[in-house]
């Protein structure tokens, strides 16, 4: 029996919900993992244990419109320079890592400590 749209959409937000918590286990430094469509809604997202968010609702939706504007406008730059790999975004407090495949984008912030971004970037394509 054919699966209904409502039963696929819920199989595919289970599905990222599962790669965010499986991102959580790469390192105690990830502080969050989310997935966002292509306008800036959060389709899932899990934080570590624990942690603070470090950002009220109200700027996360703010943060969350800028990277996936910065996603559709970067479309068609994409065909001169080649396809995007990430995007790394460095703060005092956090690095965050934006990953997109297909028509959702990864959001990972990480704790500014960490010193192996190289090989936590590398074990999070693994997982997505």
């Amino acid at each position: 029996m054919a699966k209904t749209p409502s039963e696929k959409w819920k199989k595919s937000i289970l599905k990222y919900k599962k790669q965010c918590q499986h991102i959580l286990k790469i390192s105690t430094n990830i502080r969050y993992a989310g997935v966002i469509n292509n306008y800036g809604r959060t389709l899932t997202g899990v934080i570590q244990l624990n942690l603070k968010p470090l950002l009220k609702s109200e700027e996360v939706k703010h943060e969350f419109f800028i990277i996936s504007t910065l996603f559709s406008l970067r479309k068609d730059g994409a065909n001169s320079l080649g396809k995007l790999d990430h995007i790394i975004l460095k703060h005092s407090k956090v690095n965050v890592i934006v990953f997109q495949k297909s028509n959702i984008t990864f959001y990972i912030s990480i704790n500014s400590k960490e010193k192996s971004l190289d090989k936590i970037i590398s074990l999070i394509k693994k997982t997505i």
